[in-house]
């Protein structure tokens, strides 16, 4: 069997086992997920579902690493930086829940944390890689120098906080990062690049698992925990193949998540209290709509996919 695919079976079956485990630990000790007062009247019921389930990928990738034989420099970069990101996520959990509140980290300690964590990443990759950049439309390498650092700061924290505002709906996000995930696996695996394949086999395999308890009416909740975890891996994944200037492409569910959310507030104070749109982020402005959660699953699902065959098409 392929070295990638013992790294997807290997994080699909510590999730398959792990999460029926961990749901009635969760429950025990009362990790329940606390629901915006604002959100949608029908997430209210959600009320009390097992948070902090992204615990599994910060066990199910390691474990794909080791079992594949992924633990090289290459292959441990993305794994760290997602363990990085998870555990402040995991942060930001357990104060939500410590308080009862819906509120974890403040706004600026996250965002603190996550420009210390992509900052350590973006100069270590800078230090190993030299810090190019491909331009798509030109097909070239550039050479960007110490002024890399910033932009991978940029590329980190942005994918964070986009998969962070996917995950709003049951089995979302875990949906479109599997998707991610795969793209990421073939487009390496046709550059030879074996560390990265090797985790992004991983990510999708955890995804994928996970995804089997959190599909509508979920489970379990990822939580902080792994949207950030999430992320992490993604835009790792991004910056190692080069490809960092089309993640907006590839990861367009996530773009659009965030930036309903700018357009939103932005509106909101430009008008003096108009909005935009129903609700943000978008997948809310569907369900007050109408939609039903596995409606606005599948047309993202699919818009991913679209989006992951014209990234694909594009590199290839």
């Amino acid at each position: 069997m392929p070295d990638y695919l013992i790294a997807s079976f290997a994080a699909l079956a510590v999730a398959v086992i792990c999460i029926p485990l961990l749901i009635p630990a969760l429950r025990k000790l009362g990790l329940g997920q606390y629901v915006r007062a604002e959100g949608p009247e029908s997430h209210l019921a959600k009320s009390g579902t097992p948070t902090m389930g992204g615990l599994v990928f910060l066990l199910a990738l390691p474990v794909a690493m080791v079992a594949s034989g992924g633990v090289t420099a290459e292959g441990m970069l993305p794994l760290l930086l997602a363990a990085a990101m998870g555990l402040l996520g995991f942060a930001d959990d357990f104060l939500k829940i410590r308080n009862h509140h819906s509120e974890g980290l403040t706004a600026r300690q996250k965002m603190a944390g996550q420009l210390a964590i992509s900052f350590i990443f973006a100069a270590v990759l800078w230090r190993m890689e030299g810090g190019s950049v491909w331009l798509p439309l030109v097909d070239r390498h550039y050479q960007l120098g110490i002024f890399y650092i910033p932009l991978a700061m940029l590329v980190i924290t942005a994918t964070v906080n986009g998969v962070n505002f996917t995950d709003g709906l049951d089995g979302l996000c875990s949906g479109v990062t599997f998707l991610i995930a795969v793209a990421f696996l073939l487009l390496c695996r046709a550059w030879g690049m074996t560390g990265p394949a090797l985790f992004a086999g991983g990510l999708a395999g955890s995804c994928l698992g996970f995804l089997l308890f959190n599909l509508h009416p979920a489970k379990v909740f990822m939580g902080d925990t792994g949207a950030l975890a999430l992320g992490g891996g993604v835009a790792a994944l991004a910056l190692l193949t080069g490809t960092e200037l089309l993640l907006p492409l590839l990861g367009i569910i996530y773009v659009v998540e965030v930036g309903s959310v700018i357009l939103q507030v932005g509106y909101f104070r430009l008008t003096g209290g108009k909005r935009l749109f129903r609700m943000s982020p978008l997948h809310h402005h569907f369900e007050l709509g109408g939609w039903n959660e596995g409606r606005v699953d599948a047309v993202f699902w699919l818009a991913t996919l679209i989006a992951a065959l014209a990234f694909l098409w594009i590199m290839l």
